[in-house]
């Protein structure tokens, strides 16, 4: 790969710390097991979080990637909502083991949420700046790989010098969780200390920069364009269809994966960083694996692929009360995990006109988000109904089938 490549992939490594650590595998199940009154009641609370920053992100990601298109200001835009995921990140330090913090913490990590998929919009439509047609699916294959070595690699830091050191060489209080709070500062730290390589390497186009007034009614003028074309365009408008549904899937199952094991098999902090920690082997292996022969096999079938291998082990993953099993499963289930999603940015890079990228990525990110509080809504819903969690997950798989079949009508680029 080019230097601008690697530049862009790094980034991938940088702010893959904030899903791994923040959204699935330790403030999650903080929150769940340490400030919440109980497990259900803390995956239901979290889900409804989730569900009010999906729905900020679906209504702004479109808007805001217009308008960075019109402007010519997609590098700061990435560098303003970087900042902000990693500021209010670190503010999760001040979220004591106590329920009367839980609306604090959910704000910090909502907030943080928005800014992350934000900034993720202008970082994806930058992917065909870096890469020709021929290597789309193989810079993005490896860029997710990467990134998911950068979220095993913050996680291992998590682990060996806050987690499970006790006493804490840091003087930190394990009877107020500073232990394991502190690794949002830890994460914070990390996406700055890794995130700006690409924002040095990677200019914006040149030429005309309008007034940010101008920009936005130039960005609000192009969605609607965009928006209005989507009927004419067939093949975009499934795959955009397709991926409402198993990015919702996805999104939910990678948010509630660690809540889900703490809660059905007891697991403590340490054992859901040893898991998160396979399951970013796995997943990054799979993402890497997948990038050498994504190009030859298409991106779709890549997706596809990916899916169905999902839904087939989520059910016994589900069904299982044995760790070891539990284990076994979600590992393998892992390796499906980067490809379903590497292939989606590749494929949509793709079909997007690279001048108007950040907007089609806008709409990538709303296919994504539209619908982002539905998966955690229903789950939070049936897990609520139900008291049970293993029920609340099984609204996962249907939301992956649901995407699986509308793609599976999808004719387009290879």
């Amino acid at each position: 790969m080019s230097r601008g490549a690697w530049a862009w992939a790094f980034y991938d490594w940088a702010n893959s710390a904030f899903p791994t650590v923040v959204s699935t595998f330790v403030i999650a199940a903080y929150f769940a097991q340490g400030i919440a009154p109980d497990p259900a009641t803390g995956q239901a609370q979290w889900g409804w979080m989730q569900a009010l920053a999906g729905l900020a992100v679906a209504v702004l990601s479109p808007v805001l990637g217009a308008v960075a298109d019109a402007g010519g200001r997609r590098r700061a835009m990435l560098a303003g909502f970087t900042l902000l995921t990693a500021l209010a990140t670190a503010a999760i330090w001040f979220a004591k083991p106590d329920p009367a913090d839980a609306l604090y913490a959910l704000a910090c990590v909502g907030l943080a949420t928005i800014g992350f998929e934000l900034g993720t919009v202008f970082y994806n439509s930058m992917l065909p700046q870096v890469a020709p047609p021929d290597r789309l699916g193989r810079v993005s294959g490896l860029a997710w790989g990467l990134g998911y070595a950068g979220g095993l690699a913050c996680l291992a830091v998590a682990l060996v010098v806050l987690v499970q050191p006790d006493p804490s060489p840091l003087g930190l209080d394990r009877g107020q969780a500073e232990h394991v709070r502190a690794t949002a500062l830890l994460t914070a730290g990390w996406l700055l200390a890794f995130a700006w390589p690409v924002l040095v390497a990677l200019p914006d186009p040149g030429g005309r920069r309008p007034g940010w007034g101008a920009a936005a009614r130039e960005g609000l003028a192009e969605v609607w364009a965009l928006l209005r074309t989507l009927p004419r365009n067939p093949v975009l408008l499934r795959f955009l269809l397709a991926r409402l549904f198993y990015t919702d899937g996805l999104n939910t199952l990678f948010a509630f994966g660690a809540i889900y094991a703490a809660g059905v098999f007891g697991m403590g902090f340490e054992e859901i960083l040893l898991f998160g920690i396979a399951m970013n082997v796995a997943a990054g292996a799979g993402a890497a694996g997948f990038a050498l022969v994504e190009d030859r096999i298409g991106s779709r079938r890549t997706v596809l692929l990916s899916l169905s291998a999902m839904v087939a082990l989520g059910i016994p993953l589900l069904l299982t009360s044995a760790e070891s099993l539990f284990w076994l499963l979600a590992l393998t289930l892992g390796l499906f995990f980067g490809p379903a999603q590497a292939a989606s940015r590749a494929l949509m890079a793709r079909l997007a006109p690279p001048e108007e990228a950040s907007a089609w990525f806008g709409l990538f990110a709303l296919s994504g988000r539209v619908t982002g509080f539905l998966g955690p809504a229903v789950l939070a819903g049936v897990t609520a109904a139900t008291g049970s969690q293993a029920a609340g997950m099984a609204t996962v798989l249907g939301f992956l089938a649901a995407g699986a079949a509308i793609l599976a009508g999808l004719r387009g680029p290879r």
